[in-house]
């Protein structure tokens, strides 16, 4: 079968904020750029970011990035890389200057600076007391930036490939990655894109769990090309469940909110993370509300008939603040849980909500993987940047704001990266027999299975299982249950099937390759969580409640032939300043 090929300087798969801003530096560098997405760019999921983009500019309260970093580094309870933290943190106000200059439209204070909130995590001098550094476009930040990287891009010429779906990699016998073979999801064309750089940029993997804030098109893609390419995962145990997702839809209620002065109320009309955090309060990182919540669920004290979660205050801000700042977390508000906060507080419960785990890359946005002798090596050709890369600045738990400037720093880094690399390198690689063999062997499969599944029930059982067993509070003897249920899920999305009449729109042949990616994903997951005996960021297990530097201080690689995990140690050096040894991490 004759299959088409395009060829490109670079391809970016992915079009949300890393996507775009690596594609807008590689079209400004006169290089002929390929993006391309499931949806269209402004759909893609960066859209969906509410609370701001954290800087130390002190535009209101004194603030600088070394107390940036701190907070970082402890947030991510000391699983961060600090050389890459410390990269980020010196980047940030860059960053958002350079946006600002893009035409981003920031709040501003009443002198005419951007305007900054306080967010969970965020500290001043040290972990003292909480610093306003959330530079904010009221609650729709994601959606200002992505409209305005979207608009920079069409202005720089980059050329959009817009519903279409990357498939696999293109890897040579060196282990060169040489483009990927994507399919237009309208027709269900086969291509081959060939590229001297590929940047996957895909987003993260929220659903595979069942409640989660993340959107459909979040199915882990790039995750799954890697693994099936024979790379690893790095650090895929850890998932943030986000504090306040709207208690039976999973809507995203931005952190934001509580920066604003709103707080959290159990049954008793107690404002309880007072107990748990007395310093940081409702300002404390994210694992920790969010374990604090389902501790008072679990104690007897959540709200409603079934006492299954608790509410968010805000009234008491009044209808300026909130039509102000949080429009549109008044609008979600009454549409998805029936509820005015102008008038009455918000029913909230943690939800599935970002992967800090992803694609291992260093701070340049290249892919590495073990080469001989357990050392890390580059992948040639391969560059990650946002969620689906594991920098790793997030570590074990990401503070809020830093997702949106994880995709600027490294979105741009991985581009200057993939400029330096192409001027090194000029000429493109042959593309080794039988490019396309492997997804088109996918999809043919897709085509003559006939007594399968159904993939929407394969996915629900997927969800059911990482929702049930490897959640916000995790336990030994589930996670080991855990474990022999996702390969049972594994081995029967093997055999899903579509049946003639879903293929008209191509809806399920989509979805079937996306379950695909995510059973990765899930499987990688599960096994990792399974094996790390201890308590960490997001990584809460009952059994082992306690953190365990001695033997856990390293980062987990999940290769999906034999399910095998290596491990290798966290970057305790920063670039120039002195690390931030481990300790107690206390709000």
């Amino acid at each position: 079968m004759a299959i088409a090929k395009r060829q490109f300087d670079a391809v970016v798969v992915g079009a949300g904020g890393s996507g775009l801003r690596a594609a807008l530096h590689l079209a400004e560098a006169n290089l002929k750029v390929a993006v391309l997405s499931k949806v269209f760019p402004t759909r893609s999921h960066t859209v969906a970011a509410q609370g701001g983009v954290a800087a130390a500019l002190g535009n209101s309260e004194e603030d600088n990035w070394h107390w940036h970093m701190y907070d970082t580094v402890k947030g991510s309870d000391y699983l961060g890389d600090q050389d890459a933290i410390e990269f980020m943190c010196r980047k940030a106000n860059e960053a958002v200057y350079e946006l600002e200059h893009f035409g981003m439209p920031f709040d501003r204070t009443p002198d005419g600076k951007i305007y900054q909130r306080p967010f969970g995590g965020h500290m001043q001098d040290y972990g003292k007391k909480p610093v306003p550094r959330a530079c904010a476009a009221a609650d729709r930040t994601g959606h200002a930036m992505l409209h305005t990287l979207y608009q920079r891009n069409v202005r720089a010429r980059t050329q959009f490939f817009v519903e279409w779906m990357a498939l696999d990699l293109i890897r040579d016998q060196s282990g060169d990655v040489l483009g990927v073979v994507a399919m237009e999801m309208e027709t269900g064309e086969v291509m081959i894109f060939q590229a001297r750089a590929t940047l996957l940029a895909t987003g993260g993997a929220g659903r595979i769990f069942a409640s989660s804030t993340n959107a459909f098109i979040n199915t882990g893609d790039g995750l799954g090309m890697v693994a099936r390419a024979g790379l690893p995962l790095q650090d895929m145990e850890f998932f943030q469940f986000h504090p306040t997702g709207v208690y039976g839809a999973g809507i995203l209620i931005t952190e934001g909110v509580r920066g604003e002065g709103g707080y959290l109320l159990n049954k008793n009309g107690e404002r309880f993370m007072e107990r748990y955090a007395p310093n940081a309060k409702d300002l404390a990182s994210r694992d920790v509300v969010s374990r604090s919540m389902v501790t008072e669920i679990k104690e007897g004290r959540g709200v409603g008939k079934d006492a299954d979660h608790v509410l968010l205050k805000l009234d008491h801000l009044g209808a300026e603040v909130i039509n102000r700042r949080l429009p549109g977390i008044r609008e979600i508000s009454i549409k998805f849980a029936n509820v005015d906060p102008i008038k009455e507080p918000i029913p909230v419960v943690p939800t599935a909500h970002y992967m800090m785990g992803g694609i291992p890359a260093n701070y340049h946005g290249q892919v590495v993987a073990l080469g001989g002798n357990g050392f890390v090596a580059v992948v040639r050709g391969l560059y990650a940047a946002g969620e689906c890369a594991c920098v790793s600045v997030h570590g074990a738990n990401r503070l809020g704001c830093n997702s949106l400037l994880d995709l600027l720093v490294f979105g741009r880094a991985a581009a200057q990266q993939i400029i330096d690399d192409l001027k090194r390198d000029p000429y493109p690689k042959p593309l080794p027999a039988g490019a396309a063999d492997r997804p088109l062997a996918r999809l043919a499969r897709l085509e003559t299975q006939k007594d399968g599944e159904s993939v929407a029930e394969v996915a629900a059982a997927m969800r059911r299982v990482m929702q049930a067993y490897c959640g916000v509070f995790r336990f030994g003897d589930l996670l080991k249950q855990g474990v022999a249920k996702i390969k049972e899920v594994a081995e029967r999305s093997g055999h899903t099937m579509i049946s003639d009449k879903s293929k008209v729109f191509n809806t399920a042949r989509v979805e079937a390759l996306e379950l695909d990616n995510l059973i990765e994903v899930a499987m990688a997951t599960m096994i990792s969580a399974e094996a790390r005996t201890e308590s960490r960021g997001a990584h809460a297990r009952d059994d082992y409640p306690n953190r365990d530097d001695e033997n856990w201080l390293k980062h987990t690689l999940y290769f999906k032939n034999g399910y095998r995990l290596h491990y290798k140690p966290v970057t305790l050096r920063p670039l120039t300043v002195e690390p931030f040894q481990p300790k107690a991490r206390v709000y």
